[in-house]
């Protein structure tokens, strides 16, 4: 496998197979590899899929957890260079979104983008694509789905590289 751009934003919908494929084209660099976990776990069901992802990825993987300061901790980890796969973003939207509001989250997103362009690490970002369903009940749902369209659409003009992954066949979205 020739080595992927970077950095490289991997979306999908829930169980698409992006992480398993992110976690491919992270392996395409010469290890260590750092794993930036933005998950909670808050429940069993979250310390299951957890559990199911640390044994996939094995004992070669350094894993970093950071619900919330996304942008510094690319920054601190880019001070010994090595290859990093996030997973995910859509967590860390929300985590955003619920302690800090909105416009803070836009903010991080922003600043996201901004770091991306200055890290020399090879980073690679799974995110979730929600806005292919039907249209949320709450208020704080929709606002959720359309902060993490919108975190996307950025996220991905900063990427040299999107690919969506649909029934564990990754489609390449940028550069085509």
């Amino acid at each position: 496998m020739n080595r992927p751009l970077s950095p490289h934003l991997i979306l999908g919908g829930a169980r698409s197979g992006k992480s398993t494929h992110a976690e491919a084209l992270t392996r395409a660099f010469s290890p260590p590899y750092r794993y930036v976990a933005t998950a909670e776990i808050l429940d069993e069901e979250m310390a299951r899929r957890v559990a199911e992802h640390q044994s996939r990825r094995g004992d070669s993987w350094q894993t970093v957890e950071c619900p919330l300061a996304l942008p510094e901790t690319l920054v601190r980890l880019d001070a010994e260079p090595a290859p990093v796969l996030v997973d995910c973003l859509t967590l860390w939207y929300s985590n955003l979104l619920l302690r800090s509001g909105e416009n803070a989250a836009r903010t991080a997103v922003s600043a996201l983008c901004d770091t991306l362009s200055l890290v020399r690490s090879p980073v690679l970002l799974v995110s979730n694509e929600v806005g292919c369903g039907i249209v949320p009940e709450n208020a704080l749902a929709r606002s959720y789905r359309d902060l993490a369209g919108w975190a996307n659409q950025q996220v991905a003009k900063a990427c040299s590289a999107v690919t969506y992954v649909i029934a564990g066949i990754p489609v390449a979205l940028k550069p085509r």
